[in-house]
């Protein structure tokens, strides 16, 4: 804002994981209000997941999911952020749709309007691609509408979200891309892991390789020179607090490094 060019959006963007709520409440502070408006909250929802009632929010659908899982006992954490999360937003957009299908983002949405408390745009993106003009402008001065987004923490300033746990594991060079790969569709079927995000050094590659991963899913793809950086591959490792076995981690990830 101390710019003597101003930009015309800031656009931020939080964890997956993240509560919106209490980033809103933050620009109600004075010195910050007077300057600047919350244009707007957007939310992304994994289309295939929300399809597949990984989210579901009421009672029925989640013992139907317990019947067909046995991994899925219990409302996890992660359906209470992803309440708040659509609870909070103005728009919200759906991602890889692709993956779910026609009937599978037809699903998705009646999920996401049953849990709205109010009517929202949803709109279906395929690889990110959305025209800006879409979601900015929306003037939505959200930091003025907070009762309207309820929040399973509202009341409890002092609540510490402590469901999740965050792991940084170093590791040397690998010989392929596919061997990680495999390692971490292992770690989210062994570890439910929610999210794997970081770079590698791939042996005998002058770039360094880009690597995400929601559970089971991962990409990756060169993105730029190492140039005078260390070759050093760092992933950042995302998984429920009782999930989180750093040493189990590291098991996994080092046996797909070559000795």
């Amino acid at each position: 804002m101390a710019m003597p060019s101003r930009p015309d959006h800031i656009l931020i963007e939080t964890s997956g994981l993240a509560l919106p709520k209490p980033l809103l409440k933050a620009f109600d502070w004075p010195a910050i209000r007077s300057r600047i408006t919350v244009d707007g909250v957007i939310a992304l929802a994994d289309a295939e997941a929300v399809a597949a009632g990984r989210f579901a929010p009421d009672e029925a659908a989640v013992q139907a999911q317990r019947e067909a899982d046995d991994g899925l006992d219990h409302e996890t954490p992660l359906s209470e952020v992803f309440e708040d999360q659509i609870a909070c937003a103005d728009v919200v957009l759906l991602t890889k749709p692709d993956l779910a299908g026609d009937a599978g983002v037809a699903a998705a949405r009646a999920v996401i309007e049953a849990e709205a408390p109010r009517r929202l745009p949803i709109l279906a993106v395929t690889d990110g691609a959305i025209d800006p003009s879409v979601i900015l402008g929306l003037a939505a001065a959200a930091e003025d509408d907070l009762e309207a987004r309820p929040s399973h923490h509202d009341g409890a300033d002092d609540h510490e979200h402590e469901d999740f746990d965050t792991v940084v594991i170093e590791l040397p060079e690998f010989d392929d891309p596919e061997t990680l790969a495999s390692a971490i569709e292992r770690l989210a079927a062994e570890q439910n892991i929610l999210r794997v995000k970081g770079h590698v050094a791939i042996r005998a590659k002058p770039m360094r390789l880009l690597v995400q991963a929601v559970g089971a899913r991962v990409r990756h793809q060169y993105d730029r020179p190492w140039g005078d950086a260390p070759r050093v591959s760092r992933l950042v490792v995302i998984a429920e607090h009782d999930d989180v076995n750093e040493a189990a981690i590291r098991n996994v990830l080092l046996g797909a490094v070559p000795a």
